[in-house]
């Protein structure tokens, strides 16, 4: 992780980009929260109760002078964002309803989003996938041109990394939705320094099977490339499939079963076709291969909002903080 996270670091040097940690009452979140103060590139904004963030402090003998400490249910904050959040939900939520959801601290640290008080929000380590992305959806929402959000982990090992997605959002997708994703998912791929190729996932490669599933892949490989033809900014990226996983990551094996595919084995950013086969995948490799999984990086929202896995780690935090940030450039 180290090599993706210094050049990340090097990017970010004296901008303090703001990033909301709704999870305040959280440690890891907290010692994070401490961890990215001492730095000029993540200025962290912390939500919870004054007191039990303080005696959190206390309690884990840091100190949180400096860091901008939020109670959202006493913030002179409320009254502005409830009335920004009645506006953005057109007549959706009425102003005690807003009132009562900005109680909520992921939907609190949303507005702080929205409202350009923050530049980016990360939560999760406390929460489910949903109650970070809820918010996000209904308020942030997606950018022109985008259906879905997906999430995207970051897979890193030494000097490897990879994307690998839809891993935490969309239970079911379709061909225009595994399309999207590739497209989205090569724009994270290049916003990090990658020079993304994109396999297509499948239990199949190049037509070995013919079934309803496999023909989905190969229908959003189509798809992808369609649009990949209208996408300046991904010049020189390459998607292709559809690809058992040995035939997309291993050159003997591409030889073999893909001799004609501009993808030999060198694919960095695969892209499962479901949910369960994603989140599987990525836990594997996690567990297994001992890469370091960072995300999910929610993709396609028009300012960043990420989630972490309850099971996150302190430095887990501090990770995907920093490229939130990153995303902000």
């Amino acid at each position: 992780m180290a090599n993706l996270l210094d050049v990340l670091k090097d990017k970010l040097q004296g901008r303090n980009i703001k990033i909301v940690l709704p999870e305040g009452n959280d440690e890891r979140v907290l010692q994070a929260a401490v961890e990215l103060n001492k730095s000029d590139f993540v200025s962290p904004i912390v939500l919870g109760d004054t007191e039990e963030v303080t005696a959190l402090a206390d309690k884990l003998s840091v100190s949180i002078e400096g860091i901008e400490l939020i109670n959202p249910a006493t913030s002179d904050l409320r009254e502005e964002l409830i009335a920004a959040f009645v506006e953005r939900r057109k007549g959706k939520a009425t102003e005690e309803q807003a009132e009562q959801m900005l109680n909520d601290s992921n939907y609190f640290g949303t507005m702080l989003v929205y409202t350009g008080k923050a530049a980016g929000l990360v939560s999760g380590a406390a929460h489910s996938t949903a109650d970070t992305v809820r918010p996000a959806l209904q308020i942030i929402k997606t950018k022109p041109g985008v259906a879905k959000t997906s999430g995207v982990f970051f897979m890193i090992r030494g000097d490897e990394q990879y994307v690998m997605g839809d891993c935490a959002i969309n239970p079911t997708l379709e061909a225009t939705d595994l399309a999207e994703i590739a497209i989205e998912s090569a724009k994270t791929a290049k916003a990090f320094g990658m020079e993304p190729k994109v396999a297509m996932l499948s239990f199949s490669t190049k037509g070995s099977a013919k079934t309803d599933e496999t023909e989905k892949v190969v229908e959003a490989t189509r798809l992808a490339n369609e649009k990949l033809s209208q996408e300046k900014a991904l010049e020189g990226t390459i998607i292709d499939g559809e690809f058992q996983f040995d035939a997309a990551f291993v050159p003997s094996v591409a030889a073999k079963k893909a001799p004609d595919s501009p993808i030999q084995g060198d694919a960095n950013v695969f892209v499962f076709p479901s949910l369960e086969a994603g989140n599987i995948g990525y836990k594997i490799a996690q567990r297994l291969g001992g890469f370091d999984a960072v995300g999910p990086i929610l993709q396609g929202l028009n300012s960043p909002v990420n989630d972490l896995s309850r099971g996150c780690s302190t430095e887990d935090v501090v990770s995907l903080s920093i490229i939130t940030a990153a995303q902000t450039l």
